[in-house]
């Protein structure tokens, strides 16, 4: 059946597409006169009218609209009320108090749905990039009106419109499926029903706008917005929000990447060889514009710490967090929060745990690979946190890790008399406490009732250190482990051993890269260590890979940790043991959790719309 997309018959975004963009622009003040010739002919009411999509706008003088392209970011999704981040909805994490997560990743979505689409209180996704594509394509149809403007201003905006357009597209994408691609203003005499476009034929047409957006930004000479490292202003430009020309490459070659990707592949390997060649591109001219890996003792600084890293290549400043924020009440767990008891927290589970490796590379995420390991003398289940990847100690809070303000971290209880008597990180009064043995600790901050700081919170929206792993695993996918594409002086191989150079380990064991498929697997577990808790990308690349249904059909893990006297069985004085989850914490998977549905009353009032499948 040919699939169409009722794009707007949708009752909000009828509002959002339809309604003048100009017009409810103009409202903010009518008593000033202004008309589009206004609007779009002078460079401030220009900038003005575009500018919504950072921040929206203001529905009554005071108050953020709060439809925005923010609300595509992971870290701005994880700084909401409802206590959840995007990791918690996979098996990656869980959240401390059984709330909508547990919902979602049960396989029920639909009854809570608008707080992702249209609930602007919430984080409305869909809502805002619908609006903001249409904020690019009215600016993109105005911008010959402006006057007395350079050409430098002219392709900056252009840059920034076709970038925006993409942007939001992919996002939709990501969550919602394929679209059709607007890359007009659609008027109310236009043709409302248009055809969704195939999955792969979007991620092709984002990766196209990213192409034309890099274009004008070279030709603006905004390749990048700050200086280079050693230039007075690096990493200080007042502007650097906005997308650059060297993002633009990097987004083309993320889409192109999911392109590639088992769910969306069409082309077969030829998928793959235009992802490593696009992947490629990007990491050679982000190196020619200064960017770099941070080395392993800044490595924090890409997402906290301070405002811009030279690793990141377009990235959101989200400003400090004090340590009782009520923004963090879904990443920081109440029992660190200054009595927080409503908190929750993201506690990483026992299977994310074990995709840390060995500070030798072995990997232990099976029975088997820890027997292996513990047999050569490198793990120990009853010294487990021992001798591990040095990313594990910069993202895990685990028993006895130290913790400003703590110490060693107490996460574990003791029996008397049959009793369980809990340590301070397991204090039962918090209904958000871990229910795994672990908090999240990335994005955490450091910061406690026990340590009043107020960190800068920074969303590495793309960075350097993804390029090398999309590289790595699309070069790998056309051309093997030792192949490189065309022009390229990395191999696959060598590109996922370069991240785990920067973190201080070693190359991935021989075993493991005599074949692609035998390869694929230690790719996918670098990405996922790499880049977890950030960007949302575990969500998303368990998706794209196509192993959803195997990683969400499995049980979750957590430890029970309870001290005892030190022995030759317990030599850490602990004993360490793992147990599933409670059932009510378990994951779901079906099909139709690929993509989420959209909102009921949407979907009764299409007549020619094929929805999603609902959840």
């Amino acid at each position: 059946m040919k699939k169409y997309f009722a794009l707007l018959c949708v009752p909000v975004l009828l509002l959002v597409l339809l309604s003048g963009c100009v017009q409810s622009y103009l409202d903010q003040a009518p008593e000033s006169g202004l008309g589009p010739e206004d609007v779009f002919s002078k460079y401030e009411n220009f900038k003005k009218f575009f500018d919504t999509i950072y921040e929206g706008n203001k529905l009554d003088g005071t108050t953020w609209r709060g439809y925005n392209i923010k609300n595509a970011y992971s870290l701005y999704f994880d700084f909401w009320d409802q206590k959840y981040t995007m990791e918690s909805l996979t098996d990656m994490s869980d959240m401390g108090r059984v709330m909508d997560a547990q919902v979602i990743k049960s396989g029920s979505v639909s009854a809570i749905i608008n707080k992702m689409t249209y609930d602007q209180a919430r984080r409305p996704i869909l809502g805002s990039m619908f609006k903001i594509i249409r904020v690019c394509n009215t600016s993109l149809q105005n911008i010959d009106m402006l006057k007395d403007v350079n050409a430098v201003d002219i392709n900056d905006f252009k840059g920034q419109a076709h970038f925006i357009r993409a942007f939001a597209h992919f996002e939709l994408f990501r969550l919602w499926g394929p679209m059709p691609y607007l890359n007009k203003v659609i008027g109310p005499d236009d043709e409302w029903d248009i055809a969704r476009l195939s999955k792969h034929e979007t991620l092709i047409r984002i990766a196209a706008d990213m192409d034309t957006a890099a274009s004008y930004f070279k030709a603006a000479d905004l390749m990048r917005r700050d200086p280079p490292p050693g230039i007075a202003g690096h990493l200080n430009n007042p502007e650097q929000k906005r997308p650059n020309g060297v993002a633009a490459l990097a987004f083309k070659a993320r889409a192109l990447l999911y392109a590639a990707s088992p769910l969306n592949n069409e082309l077969g390997v030829k998928d793959w060889e235009e992802a490593a060649k696009a992947n490629w591109e990007a990491i050679k001219v982000a190196e020619q514009y200064g960017y770099d890996l941070l080395p392993l003792s800044d490595y924090k600084r890409n997402y906290i710490g301070n405002q811009y890293s030279n690793e990141q290549l377009w990235a959101w400043s989200a400003g400090t967090r004090a340590y009782n924020a009520g923004d963090l009440q879904g990443q920081v767990n109440g029992v660190f929060g200054g009595g927080k008891t409503g908190w929750s927290g993201e506690c990483p589970t026992q299977n994310t745990v074990d995709k840390f490796e060995t500070k030798w590379g072995e990997p232990l995420n099976t029975e088997a690979d820890r027997a292996a390991a513990t047999a050569a003398g490198h793990y120990k289940e009853q010294d487990p946190y021992a001798n591990r990847d040095p990313r594990f100690a910069i993202d895990i809070i685990y028993n006895q890790s130290q913790i400003p303000g703590y110490g060693a971290a107490k996460i574990y209880y003791e029996t008397n008399n049959g009793a369980a008597i809990y340590a301070e990180l397991l204090d039962q009064t918090y209904a958000g406490i871990t229910r795994t043995g672990y908090y999240e600790r990335k994005t955490w901050g450091e910061q406690s009732v026990k340590n009043k700081t107020t960190p800068q919170y920074t969303d590495p929206l793309i960075r350097l250190g993804e390029l090398y792993l999309n590289y790595a695993e699309s070069a790998n996918e056309a051309y093997g482990p030792a192949g490189v594409a065309p022009g390229a002086t990395m191999t696959s191989l060598q590109a996922v051993n370069k991240i785990r150079t920067r973190a201080g380990m070693p190359d991935v064991l021989t075993a493991y890269i005599g074949s692609k498929d035998k390869l694929r697997d230690r790719i996918k577990n670098e990405r996922t260590i790499e880049l977890c808790f950030e960007g949302g990308h575990y969500f998303h690349d368990i998706r794209r890979w196509k192993d959803a249904p195997r990683v969400m059909s499995g049980t979750l893990y957590r430890v029970d940790i309870e001290k005892v006297p030190v022995s030759a069985a317990f030599p850490t004085g602990f004993r360490y043991t793992r147990m599933p989850m409670s059932a009510d914490r378990q994951v779901r998977w079906k099909d139709a959790m690929y993509y989420f549905p959209f909102n009921s009353e949407d979907m009764y009032k299409m007549k020619n719309f094929v929805s999603n499948e609902v959840w």
